[in-house]
Order: structure tokens, then sequence, then C-alpha cells
């Protein structure tokens, strides 16, 4: 399937699957202070044209290895939650060589939700075939339809529909926030960088980005 993914290492699905990372990537991107947005936009929504958006209170992380719990206050900030991301890390289990596993955080979620909303999905191939796109774009839009923001465990490099690039070769933790056209495209909130905060990229492309890892959803 096309795919604007590049990798520039080959991953296999075998030892990767649900394996977390610190950033591989700028020292002044990953070290980057925190910058909270104490007034997020309102969350909007058009079901005649397929798209909706939640408020976010972003907060970058305060470290290269922190993006596993920072990439989950993100996300829980959208339900106004505004939880402490060392407790959070502590819970993880969270170490300078990042978070292990999606699996790691969904008990987080659902703990601090209040129910057990989240489960873990894994992209165990090393390039999501179709199946596992259109269930990646299911799962985004009931989630944000139920006000709920996604995790996802990236790791590549991929291009966000403005052409811009970004490369976690080590692996990383996003927030997906929103989505537009019916789910084909949706909205990232990242922490690694204050610069690049949110952009949009295609659900086939985010699908590719998770292979050999996995999403809470």
């Amino acid at each position: 399937m096309r795919t604007d993914l590049i990798r520039k290492a080959a991953l296999t699905a075998a030892g990767l699957a649900f394996t977390g990372g610190a950033i591989a990537g700028p020292v002044t991107a990953a070290h980057a202070a925190p910058t909270t947005d104490t007034k997020p936009a309102a969350a909007t929504q058009d079901r005649k044209n397929g798209e909706k958006e939640l408020g976010v209170r972003y907060e970058a992380q305060p470290n290269f290895y922190y993006c596993g719990p920072a990439a989950t206050r993100n996300a829980l900030s959208v339900q106004g939650k505004d939880i402490n991301v060392d407790a959070m890390a502590k819970q993880m289990g969270t170490t300078e060589a990042g978070t292990d596993s999606i699996n790691d955080i969904t008990p987080v979620l659902n703990k601090e939700t209040g129910k057990n909303a989240y489960r873990s999905v894994e992209i165990a191939t090393p390039n999501a075939d179709d199946k596992q796109t259109d269930t990646l774009r299911t799962d985004v839009r009931k989630a944000v339809d139920d006000g709920r923001a996604v995790v996802a465990n990236i790791a590549g490099t991929a291009t966000d529909t403005d052409g811009g690039v970004h490369s976690f070769e080590g692996g990383h933790y996003i927030s997906v926030v929103g989505y537009r056209d019916n789910g084909d495209t949706v909205k990232i909130a990242d922490s690694a960088n204050p610069a690049q905060a949110s952009y949009w990229i295609t659900t086939e492309a985010l699908a590719d980005w998770i292979a050999t890892r996995g999403y809470a959803a």
C-alpha cells in the first residue's frame, strides 16, 4: 500500500512490536521547556464534513525520555485532567531508556479516566495493511467522538500533510486529538518540540508509523 513513511532502518516485528524508547533526535527539541496552553481550543465537531477536534492543554516533555508520560498527559488534558508527568512516569516505569510499551500506558489512561475505555492495539507487521489502517481509522474516530484522545507508539520518519518531516528512529509517543475527511486525516499533538506542537497526517501514514508497535484507543 502507498505510504509517506520512510524508514531509515529495517524494523522487524519480532522483539519490536510493543517496544517504546527515548527520542533519538535533536537535544534542543528533546529537552524543550514545558509549555502549557491554559486556554485550549474548544472541541469542534462537524458531522456533515466528517471532522472533530478536541481541545488540548498542550505541554512539551521536560526531557528526552518523557515522551510516554507527556503524550499521556496531553491526551488526558482533553478531558480537563492535569496529571503530573513525574507521577505518571513512575506508574509507567519510565527510565532514561523511555517507556517500554503501549501496554504500560493503557492502564494509566484507564486509571485516570476512571473506566476501562482504553485498550492496547498492536500493529505487529513492518508496514500496516489496509485492514489495520481501517481499524486505526475506526478506533480514532470512536475515541475522539467519545471525547478521548488516542496515544500511539511510533518509530521511524513520517511526513505530515504540509510537508513537514518528523523523525523518531529510536521511538516516540504521540497523542491523536482529532480527525477530518471522515478519519482519513488525523491531528497529532507532539510533545517533542513546541515549535511543532501539532500537525495533521494521513491515517495511512500514521498506521505505518505505528507499525511494529501499538496504540491505546
